[in-house]
């Protein structure tokens, strides 16, 4: 299957869940995560209709950048964590940042914002799960980090990110939607709070559907448009 019929196929399933929970399909936003596929495969996907990818590494959006320089619409979203001596390379290329969870990534990104004459939409990451593994703010310290933003200008802040559970309970992995969703409805109730909270990053290939249901407004889709990565 091509490219492009994978990415009917997503989009065909999230308008179904959409119209499942009673939501608007225009409310759920596809971000395609291009992570580990070659620049020819992101252009495929781009002249099917997806502007804006995903990806881990902040090398693979400086190579895919440089490859599909003459694409001058195409944005990039990094949606892993990031190094503080990558921080340039985010403020020069990104147009979205989806794992913000310290005050030392914060300030050097603000930093070097300024610097380019930039801004950048962040979404701060939760560690829905718990899990030691996983990056993110643990839930009861997301509200004090999101107070801090308001010193760094050049973030604007758009909502919260989070990776669910690896588990093949439905329940367990609704649960770290469910707690992320009620999270951002409490700090988009903070008036105090600088910036907005409309955007919930939630869900992946396996689990999109699900957290589609508990509110996200983009689903992060790479298999399920590029296949399988590779395991070395």
């Amino acid at each position: 299957m091509s490219v492009a019929a994978r990415l009917a196929a997503v989009r065909e399933r999230i308008a179904r869940a959409c119209i499942d929970h009673g939501r608007d399909p225009s409310q759920v936003r596809l971000l395609p995560v291009s992570k580990t596929v070659g620049p020819e495969t992101v252009r495929a996907a781009y002249e099917a209709g997806a502007m804006t990818f995903g990806e881990n590494r902040v090398q693979e959006v400086q190579q895919k950048a440089a490859a599909l320089a003459d694409l001058p619409d195409l944005r990039w979203a990094v949606i892993g964590p990031l190094q503080t001596n990558k921080a340039k390379a985010v403020a020069e290329l990104a147009a979205e940042f989806h794992a913000l969870d310290t005050d030392k990534v914060a300030a050097v990104l603000d930093r070097r914002l300024e610097a380019a004459g930039r801004t950048l939409d962040v979404l701060i990451q939760v560690n829905s799960s718990g899990e030691a593994t996983k990056s993110g703010l643990a839930p009861g310290r997301v509200e004090a980090f999101a107070e801090t933003l308001g010193a760094y200008p050049n973030l604007r802040v758009r909502g919260l990110m989070t990776l669910a559970v690896q588990s093949t309970d439905r329940a367990e992995v609704a649960a770290c939607f469910a707690l992320t969703a009620d999270l951002r409805d409490q700090l988009g109730a903070n008036s105090t709070l600088p910036g907005s909270y409309d955007e919930l990053s939630m869900g992946m290939s396996g689990d999109f559907d699900l957290a589609i249901a508990y509110g996200s407004t983009c689903v992060r889709v790479g298999t399920a448009i590029f296949g399988a990565r590779p395991t070395t």
